[in-house]
């Protein structure tokens, strides 16, 4: 069974709701048969790459003040705490976040994809430093186990994995998808949003319980020659 989750870096609920689905995926019975696999969504593809404090992008985007602002980060960051994750919450700068993306592709074609993305959520709401610029993404890289030359030469060519971010993208619309996290069990059955761990091992139930059974269907039965628990059949002259 595959499971696909549509995130953005910038997110923290998608930081909140990994946690979360995790917990219960360990808790599955047949997790060893689950792939999951991450897929991209930016939340604003119209930002710039120079990164800016979030409490004030906050305010203005819900057209609060900026007490209101610091509030609902400090509710995100009670969620956070609550699954055992890190956050500074306030501290916390966002940028664009699509050479992210990009890298992650870059890291999935080398079985590296979990721990860059561990490594970036990470960087953004755990670590006082700034997660974004092409200097912080080459150390995180290479701190996730990719090549550094190789990594730094992705990160540098703003095409190199741009389509299948793009693809991501496209996809997550055609499924309905509006906001992260998104989480699509087999292409049959949508998850939308940081739900309880409880509600994912339910999905994870239903999806397991409901995933289509591959049917054989075998010609030519009753002709041709074959062996069996009683020997080999003896050719006719």
């Amino acid at each position: 069974m595959r499971v696909e989750i549509w995130s953005d870096i910038n997110c923290p609920w998608c930081y909140v709701g990994k946690a979360r689905f995790e917990a219960a995926l360990a808790q599955f019975p047949h997790r060893d048969q689950v792939e999951v696999v991450h897929r991209s969504f930016e939340l604003d593809p119209r930002l710039g790459g120079e990164a800016k404090a979030v409490v004030p992008a906050i305010a203005a985007k819900y057209r609060i003040d900026l007490e209101q602002a610091r509030a609902a980060e400090q509710r995100v960051r009670e969620h956070a705490h609550g699954e055992g994750l890190e956050f500074h919450g306030g501290e916390r700068d966002y940028a664009n976040t699509f050479d992210m993306h990009r890298l992650l592709h870059f890291a999935a074609e080398h079985g590296r994809q979990a721990q860059l993305l561990d490594l970036l959520y990470r960087a953004n709401f755990a670590e006082e430093r700034s997660a974004f610029g092409d200097e912080r993404l080459l150390e995180l890289a290479v701190e996730a186990g990719l090549d550094g030359t190789a990594a730094a030469r992705v990160i540098a060519d703003r095409d190199a994995y741009a389509e299948a971010v793009r693809e991501d993208e496209a996809t997550a619309t055609a499924l309905g998808a509006t906001g992260v996290p998104f989480f699509v069990f087999d292409r049959r059955l949508g998850v939308s949003g940081a739900q309880p761990p409880a509600a994912f091992a339910g999905a994870l139930d239903q999806a397991w319980a409901t995933r289509p059974v591959p049917q054989l269907v075998t010609l030519g039965a009753d002709g041709g020659e074959a062996c069996g628990p009683d020997g080999c059949a003896v050719p006719q002259a």
